[in-house]
């Protein structure tokens, strides 16, 4: 099946050189490895890091399939414009779908991935806005582009490499910058979610450089490959429901309060309460207030395990909305802010709205100092850590959608099961699935019944492990 798109006589004479180019980059392939197995190696290593197995993945440029085939993908669909390219790939991997068609033109596929790869493609393209404007079509509000190409920075060393028949010769190159593949896709429709630099050393040995050395000012900038994963602007159609989940333990002068003030939002807005083994009447208060406000959708639950986070978990897998949030039953963040998330998701700013405590200046006993210096600490930890800008890890109030939060569930066994809070557990694991994060800034107040249960020591312990955790399981791999 092959599709042959329309161009100028300058584009038909461009595409047609490198189809004959690559034809030619087969058939050598047959007999001449080169050195570029190392390079391809750690490539892999990258893109299995960010898809999941069993995806849905769509390669374009696909070349021979063996990135494609790397991936173990339930539905794998690979695209070349290389008649050569395509049937060697069908020889070496039948369970997947190749495709001989132009990226310019992908008018013949008619269904939709989780994931689009472009690897090592958009350099050699002829009008990259073009296929990103044709992939759009192809794509989900959840699906991710994941692109990388060469740094203009190895242009010579490159060349020196294919002069001495190491690397595979390429034809003349586009050599896009960063900011000229993120103007493109916003240009097509998509956001970047996250831009790194990978691979600073493409040969043997080169695991310390790779892994570690790379992450590191200023060598990051001297990496060969810069990656991009993108998501489509796209917005859900239908007016979603909410569940805002309340854990609430020692909390009992505020139940009414949260009747009172949360607003409705969507087509319907529940409240689920989870006690947590209260030393006052939290939960008979919470009984008195469903009974009194029988119009508004309530549910109380009762943990049987410890932890705000086994609470957050228990309220999630009883909630029935489309969107989760939280509240804390402390009311530092007010319910009136509640409909901010709720934008903020819906419109499409954001897929995982996270509270921010650190903008607005605080009531006075709102934070203490030092809780506030930690506070700062952890969050350029986690920015750094995490490839997006997270200023407050441990705002209680976050927004996601409920089918976001069941494939962060699904994949939590990857971090481990040690965060008391939950806060970090959903914020790993929304970085993990590369979800757009965005900080939303409220206005945190003072308590006005009950006090803290954080230990501050014990816990800013427990945040230090994590941030070593999480540097192995995100950063360095």
């Amino acid at each position: 099946m092959e599709t042959t798109p329309s161009f100028d006589a300058s584009g038909v004479a461009y595409q047609q050189s490198r189809i004959s180019h690559w034809d030619a980059i087969a058939r050598k392939s047959d007999s001449w490895r080169g050195m570029g197995k190392w390079y391809h190696q750690r490539l892999a290593e990258i893109y299995r890091f960010h898809i999941a197995p069993n995806s849905r993945v769509l390669e374009l440029g696909c070349a021979d399939g063996k990135l494609l085939g790397a991936l173990n993908p339930s539905r794998g669909m690979g695209v070349d414009f290389s008649p050569e390219m395509i049937r060697r790939a069908q020889a070496k991997y039948p369970n997947i779908e190749f495709i001989e068609a132009d990226a310019h033109d992908l008018s013949a596929i008619n269904e939709t991935f989780d994931i689009i790869i472009l690897s090592d493609l958009v350099n050699d393209l002829w009008d990259v806005q073009r296929v990103f404007q044709e992939i759009k079509r192809l794509c989900t509000p959840r699906t991710r582009i994941i692109l990388n190409f060469y740094s203009r920075l190895w242009q010579l060393p490159l060349g020196i490499a294919q002069s001495l028949n190491l690397a595979a010769r390429n034809l003349y190159q586009n050599w896009l910058t960063r900011e000229d593949i993120r103007g493109l896709m916003r240009l097509a429709g998509f956001e970047p979610v996250q831009i790194t630099q990978e691979i600073l050393f493409p040969l043997p040995l080169g695991g310390l450089a790779n892994k570690f050395l790379v992450r590191l000012w200023p060598l990051h900038h001297l990496a060969l490959s810069n990656f991009v994963v993108a998501r489509p602007t796209i917005q859900r159609a239908q007016e979603p429901t909410v569940s805002v989940i309340v854990p609430a333990r020692n909390e009992s002068g505020n139940i009414r309060s949260i009747f009172e003030r949360t607003p409705k939002m969507g087509r319907a807005t529940e409240l689920v309460f989870v006690e947590g083994h209260s030393k006052d009447d939290t939960y008979a208060a919470i009984q008195r207030e469903v009974k009194a406000h029988p119009s508004t959708p309530s549910l109380i639950l009762q943990q049987s395990g410890i932890g705000k986070a086994d609470a957050v978990r228990l309220g999630y897998a009883k909630a029935t909305g489309d969107v989760l949030m939280i509240l804390d039953a402390d009311l530092t963040v007010p319910p009136e802010d509640l409909p901010r998330f709720y934008e903020a998701l819906v419109s499409g700013k954001g897929e995982f709205i996270n509270g921010v405590r650190l903008v607005y200046p605080m009531e006075k006993e709102a934070m203490q100092t030092l809780n506030f210096f930690g506070n700062k600490f952890f969050s350029l930890a986690f920015s750094w850590l995490l490839g997006q800008p997270i200023k407050d890890t441990l705002c209680g109030t976050k927004v996601l959608w409920k089918d976001d939060y069941e494939r962060i569930a699904a994949n939590r066994s990857y971090f481990g099961d040690f965060d008391p809070f939950g806060d970090y557990d959903l914020i790993f694991g929304a970085a993990k699935l590369n979800l757009k994060i965005v900080d939303l800034p409220i206005r945190y107040r003072e308590r006005t019944y009950g006090s803290t249960n954080i230990s501050r020591w014990k816990h800013g312990l427990l945040l230090l492990r994590m941030v070593a955790f999480a540097a192995r399981r995100i950063k360095f791999v």
